[in-house]
């Protein structure tokens, strides 16, 4: 009875052998338990993939994503120590944390162990994750850095992308502020990721300035591209360009007057939201190769939570 509340129970450390991983890979590692004060009935043992996640009245909180188990019931002795290998799948949406070998401020992202015994379940601490950007991702990152766009901050948020299909009920924004050349008219830079096995798709949100005659707002862009095309993108000339057509436009074209990313709580829905002006669209027309302008995210608010896809 003891031991069900933690009392003289195992101990349990988890230990991740790569340094650095990247999402669609894996990690391996293994956990080591034991030295319980008698003998204790293991029946399962889990390891999570957890992480802090910004709901849409920003409020943060812990968000389990993907569960793997790497052991069913054995029986641990007294005093008996075990080490459980394992390898540990990583889905394609996992968030970035880290950039040129730095830490990303703002993420937090990690592995939780998760062990039941005698009907009880022992959480232990999470062990952080060092996830880099895939090959196909960090071109894209090194355009904005290389056009002088400093890196702000990163956070993931609870929502789907409208035309975009996802596995997770959630998105990691990286912020940047903007180039200088286009600092004038527009405070941010956010870029999103949504990879997959045989693809990338890649989003953009600037959030523009108001003017005297004009409204401030967001404006969003997305390009899809094979990850063996993304590595041959001029990413700089793409991101310029769509820059150059988001600060010469009106705020209504881009989708005017959201302060923060709206979300869809329930389906990610056919395609774009928010119809492109017939009268603007032909000047945008070709920018960002092929990339559509325009509403992605609707604006109710969070609702019931998902289900893990």
């Amino acid at each position: 009875m003891l031991q069900a509340v933690g009392i003289g129970g195992p101990s349990v450390d988890t230990v991740l052998h790569e340094e650095a991983c990247q999402p669609g890979g894996q990690v391996s590692g293994e956990v080591r338990i034991g030295g319980a004060s008698g003998t204790a009935e293991i029946q399962r043992i889990d390891l999570i993939l957890v992480a802090e996640v910004e709901t849409s009245d920003d409020q943060k909180g812990a968000l389990e994503f993907q569960r793997h188990t790497v052991s069913g019931e054995f029986t641990l002795e007294a005093e008996q120590y075990s080490t459980i290998p394992f390898e540990l799948p990583l889905p394609w949406e996992l968030p970035i944390t880290a950039l040129r070998g730095q830490p990303l401020h703002g993420m937090r992202l990690g592995v939780r162990t998760e062990v039941a015994v005698a009907k009880a379940v022992d959480t232990g601490d999470m062990d952080p994750l060092h996830v880099e950007p895939l090959p196909s991702q960090q071109p894209v990152i090194e355009a904005l850095l290389n056009m002088g766009a400093p890196l702000k901050s990163a956070d993931v948020e609870h929502g789907v992308l409208h035309g975009i299909a996802q596995q997770y009920p959630f998105y990691q924004e990286i912020e940047f502020f903007a180039p200088p050349q286009f600092a004038g008219g527009i405070n941010e830079v956010e870029l999103t990721f949504v990879a997959r096995p045989d693809s990338l798709d890649v989003v953009l949100e600037a959030d523009k300035r108001g003017g005297l005659f004009t409204s401030g707002g967001d404006a969003l862009g997305r390009i899809h591209r094979s990850h063996e095309e993304a590595l041959h993108t001029d990413w700089t000339s793409e991101i310029q360009n769509w820059l150059q057509a988001v600060s010469q436009s009106s705020g209504g074209f881009f989708g005017g007057g959201h302060g923060h990313h709206g979300h869809d709580s329930g389906h990610s829905g056919s395609g774009l939201g928010g119809a492109v002006a017939g009268g603007v669209a032909g000047a945008a027309a070709g920018v960002l190769g092929g990339m559509m302008l325009g509403e992605m995210l609707e604006g109710e608010e969070e609702g019931e939570e998902e289900e893990e896809g």
